[in-house]
């Protein structure tokens, strides 16, 4: 699986955002004889609705059978390709091509699991391991990033090479359990923000399928799949909480970290950036000129999140680099190559 197909990779992403909303219509369509299924009342922050009240031991095997194989070919097929087709090209691989298909099909049996059974692993953890999730694949892009675009204006964080190399390396397993694990949390429901979700979800799934192609370097991809997460968490707060609720924190606070870290990887003008900064700025005190200025600190929550947690996550992955670094020693794979050819951005 090593050839080449003759197929650009970089056309895929032409038609990936039309061939992922026809995949969300077709949930929209499928799903709709799901919604005179039972549920309990919102219970809260951490209450996840969209449950079984009485779940079977059937119920959640399909849930999690599913997940599982789905997780096993996902990861199997990212050591094949870091095995045996490493070299990057612009045309898809076979490995490629097989990926986007068993992908295809894990989301077909997800469809079929959720008529069926109809719940996701929402039933046995958590909401906020499936939000976590999300939050680690956001901020190891900030880390795999930090040498291009740098942290902070362009200007990169002090992180050991090695630590960035060992995240290149091997950031695809966490960004496919991340999106693998999320798309299974859910059951394939039509509610406005779980179809936003799975369109989200889906074109992470394209992505994680382009491995060692040049369309899975594209900034102007990577960077519109970074920015999504702003358009899913803005769009999900104002239907949950109306017009009057915490969407300008969502807004503007995945805004913040564009501003201050990925729009330096895009290659603009420092006009640009500043122009970029400014409405930034304008929109932000604009929105809370009405809402009450004191309460514009909120716009630095999620970037102040995501920079802790990269602290935290270059802390954890320091040692593991480091015995990485020391076990792994080729005559062609001297320590820091990798960086110039490991994935760049969402993988």
């Amino acid at each position: 699986m090593v050839d080449e197909t003759g197929v650009r990779s970089e056309r895929v992403l032409l038609f990936a955002v039309p061939a992922v909303a026809l995949l969300t219509g077709l949930v929209w369509l499928l799903g709709q004889s799901l919604d005179d299924v039972a549920l309990l009342p919102d219970q809260g922050a951490s209450w996840y609705e969209w449950k079984l009240p009485e779940p079977t031991v059937w119920t959640r095997l399909s849930a999690w059978i599913g997940y599982a194989a789905h997780q096993i070919v996902s990861w199997g097929l990212i050591y094949y390709a870091q095995t045996r087709a490493r070299r990057w090209t612009r045309g898809l691989k076979t490995v490629n091509v097989v990926a986007l298909a068993a992908t295809l099909g894990f989301i077909a049996l997800h469809q079929v699991q959720t008529r069926l059974f109809y719940d996701g692993l929402a039933q046995d953890v958590s909401i906020f391991s499936s939000q976590a999730s999300v939050v680690l694949l956001l901020v190891a892009v900030l880390l795999m990033e930090n040498r291009r675009r740098g942290l902070v204006a362009g200007r990169p964080a002090p992180i050991p090479a090695t630590v960035v190399d060992f995240a290149r390396r091997y950031h695809g397993y966490l960004f496919s359990w991340a999106i693998v694990y999320t798309f299974w949390y859910h059951p394939m429901v039509t509610t406005s923000g779980h179809l936003i979700g799975f369109f989200y979800m889906f074109l992470l799934l394209v992505q994680s399928c382009l491995f060692f192609t040049t369309a899975h370097t594209n900034r102007w991809w990577t960077i519109t799949l970074e920015l999504m997460v702003a358009v899913h968490g803005t769009l999900v707060a104002v239907m949950n909480s109306g017009p009057d609720g915490a969407w300008p924190r969502f807004l503007f606070g995945f805004l913040a970290v564009f501003v201050i870290t990925q729009m330096h990887g895009l290659g603009l003008s420092a006009r640009t950036r500043w122009l970029l900064f400014g409405a930034w700025l304008a929109g932000a005190a604009a929105v809370y000129w009405s809402r009450g200025l004191q309460h514009l600190h909120e716009v630095l929550r999620v970037p102040i999140a995501e920079y802790l947690v990269l602290a935290i996550m270059v802390l954890l992955l320091w040692p593991f680099a480091l015995l990485a670094a020391r076990r792994r020693r080729t005559p062609d794979e001297p320590p820091g190559q990798v960086a110039s050819t490991s994935g760049r951005a969402v993988s």
